[in-house]
């Protein structure tokens, strides 16, 4: 039988994973299957990784007056954050 979890487990499981800085696309994607599956939304975490190839996003940093655009060094993919 499955064990049943709540959302509130969800998100402390969310939480302890981007405490760390090192993980694996792999498990990336795991955890955001888990938190679309419990509506539960990545917020600030979701600028801490490529959105194309899921690596821990670093590379290159642009910085304009709306916008903070990072080049991914895996993929080259360029990640445009919005600053408010």
């Amino acid at each position: 039988m499955k064990k049943s979890i709540n959302k509130s487990e969800v998100k402390k499981k969310i939480e302890e994973f981007f405490q760390r800085k090192d993980f694996a696309p792999e498990q990336l994607k795991k955890v955001r299957r888990i938190a679309m599956k419990f509506n539960i939304k990545l917020g600030d975490y979701r600028k801490s990784f490529c959105k194309r190839c899921l690596h821990p996003l670093s590379g290159k940093i642009a910085i304009t007056k709306t916008h903070k655009t990072t080049i991914c060094k895996h993929c080259g993919f360029r990640n445009k954050i919005r600053i408010s």
